[in-house]
């Protein structure tokens, strides 16, 4: 199974140990707002709260391109702290799990 499919039933299923599975031990998110960098352990706590939330909704997620080496998918995301974005992320994989990713982000106004 392609990780997208992975990605997006962990998502739709807000199956948080499922979407955690999928990041490499050596796994960093690179945050959009301030570009610095969150190790897997600093990142599993931000997702664990936002995949926690009923607040936090998946719209529109569809994968733009997969290979062994990279996926970019795109969503509409509505947060928790009630702010709405279309993301763009870039995820480069290695040994079939996320090792990095990386967003791009364009608030949605409600």
């Amino acid at each position: 199974m392609p990780i997208f499919e992975k990605l997006q039933n962990a998502f739709n299923t807000r199956d948080t140990t499922g979407y955690l599975d999928l990041l490499h031990e050596d796994y960093q998110f690179v945050r959009h707002q301030s570009r610095t960098t969150m190790s897997k352990s600093q990142w599993t706590e931000v997702a664990t709260q936002m995949m926690n939330s009923d607040s936090l909704i998946f719209r529109d997620l569809r994968c733009l391109y997969e290979n062994d080496e990279i996926l970019v998918e795109h969503s509409v995301i509505d947060f928790p702290d009630v702010t709405t974005e279309a993301v763009l992320a870039v995820h480069l994989l290695k040994n079939g799990k996320l090792i990095r990713t990386e967003t791009g982000a364009t608030p949605i106004s409600n």
